[in-house]
Parts: C-alpha cells; structure tokens; sequence
C-alpha cells in the first residue's frame, strides 16, 4: 500500500475511529495533528468539507471517518466486520447509532443550563438503554473484537472525562454497557487511538465553553 497520512484532530471522536482501525491492523501510517480555529492552507484541497479526518493515500485524500474506517478495512488483511452480509450491515447500522450518540454527547457537554442539562442527559442515558439490548458480551457480538466495539470506544471515553466531574448516571440502566466499556478500554488499539494527554485536553475545552458542565467543572474541589 502506499504511504498513509491521518490527517487528525488532537480531540476528535472520528479520527480515533480511523487511527483504531489502523492500530488494530498494525498498518503502517503516520499522524499530522492540525489546528481546526487556524487550518492550514493545503488542508481545503484534501477536505472538501473541511473537518478531519483525511487519510492521504500517497497523494490521494479520502475524507468522511467512516469512508476512511472502511477502507482501511478492505485494503488489508483480515477483516474487522463479521463475514455474514447482514450481520455486517447490522453492526454498520449500530455503528451510524455511535455517530448519533456522539451528537448526543455534544448536546450534553454544550447544554446552557440546568433543565436543558437534565434533559439531555437523560436523553443520553437512553440512548445507552437502547443499545444494552443488542449487545451479547463481552464485546458487542461476543468474544471477536470488531469494529463497532472501537466505534463505541470513541463514545466511552467522554465517559472517563465526565466521570471526573460528577456521577451523572449515564449508564445505570445500562450494566451490560458497562462491563462492554471496560471490555473495549483494554485493547491496545483503543487506548491508542487518542493522543496521550486526551483527557486533559478534552477537560479544558469542557471548562472553556459557555455550558451547564462548565459551571459544574468550574464549581468541583
């Protein structure tokens, strides 16, 4: 394969969703972390929609996470999806369900004020409901990591963040979800997926918004 270059997000959900696939496929590729607030110029010409990630394949760019997770996926040995065509575009539609799931994050940690917090937290928490239902243990379809489950990863580390600031009792109607969260945070390929200090960054962009989880950062001992 040619040479690859994930063009990343120090915080962005879907470029980890790429870079898992590339470590869990021990691929050979290398990470340019650009800043979204001041983007550099030659960035227009590979993101027509200007967001990361971007995988330059030589010198051809793929963009949309999910475009790229495939990819990769077909390109290189073995396979991440379950082989049963309708097992596969189960676990795609589950994955498109991680996606919506991450709007709900973002409309939680973004919520100005206390009512609007509690709703969308409970919409959260709802969200985790549904999904404990398709899940068998201890990944999402059994003993085979696949990857749905580094999707679902990208989701479950805002957990480790939020958890830092206040029992917010995501997952109480969820235990099935919580014994598959601390199944997927020990693969090597998820916690790479991130840079090092993630949990740091992502608690400074939290504390510089203009939100209800600010307030309460902001408030903590």
């Amino acid at each position: 394969m040619k040479e690859l270059s994930l063009i990343s997000h120090h915080l962005c959900p879907y470029v980890q969703r790429a870079a898992m696939v590339l470590l869990e496929k021990q691929v050979p590729h290398r990470r340019t972390y650009i800043d979204l607030s001041n983007k550099p110029d030659w960035f227009a010409a590979v993101s027509p929609l200007g967001r990361v990630p971007v995988l330059l394949v030589g010198q051809e760019p793929l963009f949309e996470s999910q475009v790229i997770a495939e990819f990769l996926d077909e390109a290189t040995a073995g396979s991440l999806h379950p082989a049963d065509p309708l097992e596969k575009a189960q676990h795609r539609s589950w994955i498109e369900y991680g996606s919506e799931t991450l709007k709900n994050i973002a409309a939680f940690y973004s919520a100005p004020d206390a009512r609007s917090f509690e709703e969308k937290r409970h919409a959260l928490s709802m969200r985790f409901a549904r999904i404990e239902r398709e899940l068998q243990g201890p990944y999402f379809a059994g003993p085979q990591f696949h990857m749905i489950d580094g999707v679902w990863g990208t989701v479950f580390r805002y957990l480790d963040v939020f958890d830092e600031i206040g029992p917010f009792a995501l997952l109480d109607a969820a235990p099935k979800v919580r014994d598959w969260r601390r199944t997927i945070a020990g693969r090597a390929a998820v916690k790479s997926a991130a840079p090092a200090d993630y949990g740091d960054r992502l608690l400074a962009f939290l504390q510089r918004r203009d939100s209800h989880l600010a307030t309460l950062l902001s408030s903590a001992p």
